[in-house]
């Protein structure tokens, strides 16, 4: 006799483990990293910071490039040809991805995910052929979100354009409509935690991964393999994306790029093993 799961324990059985996903941002086709989406500080060439996390073994990297929707310019794709040919973990690239075209060029030079964001609310059509031509996996939902002005709210909008445009004041909505278009992934990023270094917004990371069945990632506000592991504990199974906790140390904020070890990581993830979730 078979058995029944919950759509929660099929989630978790799909995930597997959580991920330690560093994120690098690009401006003027250099690594930056900024503060809520302000003041990009330069802080070295990507295509270096890519070897050393393929050194340490990076479980994905996540690389946007924060000028193109600000822009209205398409990928650079002769970057991304770089960067795909230089590395050896899950890469996922977003940044004036805007139609399938885009979507299968830049799957076509080796990278995994395809990361979109103004173009959902463009045209959101567009996220049913990129899943057509691509597949589900391939294809990435990136959320800008912040928190409203008013006073005693918790209210959370979604922003593009690198956080200066209002394009939805429901982000759970949102959530659901994008995964009935079939992507493969969500990512939420928050622009007030950005570079603040002072931990994720773990309340409402945890009110929307209750709402999502498919892998789920949150960036913005990690400054500790502590917050880290706060975020995993209270979600599991998802994952923790970083900037500033991965290209800078110490309380002077030096640029040294670094990566928890494969122990640490152990420790933090508490890797399932796909059996024992299913007896």
């Amino acid at each position: 006799m078979g058995h029944k799961h919950s759509p929660k324990f099929l989630k978790i059985i799909i995930m597997l483990r959580a991920r330690i996903i560093p994120c690098l941002l690009i401006h003027n086709k250099g690594l930056v990293k900024t503060i809520k989406f302000s003041n990009p500080k330069y802080v070295g060439d990507p295509i270096n910071a890519v070897r050393i996390f393929n050194e340490k073994q990076a479980d994905e990297l996540m690389i946007l490039d924060i000028d193109a929707s600000v822009k209205d310019v398409g990928p650079s794709f002769g970057l991304i040809e770089k960067l795909a040919a230089e590395c050896s973990m899950p890469l996922c690239y977003g940044g004036g991805v805007k139609s399938k075209e885009h979507v299968i060029k830049i799957v076509n030079m080796g990278v995994e995910k395809v990361a979109v964001s103004s173009a959902v609310f463009e045209n959101f059509s567009v996220l049913n052929e990129m899943v057509s031509s691509v597949g589900s996996q391939s294809v990435v939902v990136v959320f800008d979100i912040k928190q409203s002005n008013r006073m005693f709210s918790k209210k959370y909008n979604i922003y593009t354009h690198n956080g200066t445009k209002l394009a939805s004041e429901d982000p759970l909505k949102m959530l659901q409509k994008v995964q009935e278009a079939g992507v493969g992934e969500v990512v939420f990023n928050f622009i007030d935690r950005d570079g603040t270094m002072k931990g994720y917004d773990l309340e409402y990371a945890k009110i929307l991964w209750e709402e999502c069945s498919i892998p789920i990632t949150f960036l913005g506000g990690a400054g500790s393999l502590e917050h880290v592991k706060q975020l995993i504990s209270d979600t599991e199974n998802i994952g923790a994306a970083a900037g500033s906790m991965f290209v800078f140390k110490g309380k002077y904020r030096a640029v040294l790029i670094n990566y928890p070890s494969f122990q640490e990581k152990m420790e933090i993830c508490k890797m399932s093993d796909q059996h024992k979730l299913i007896t």
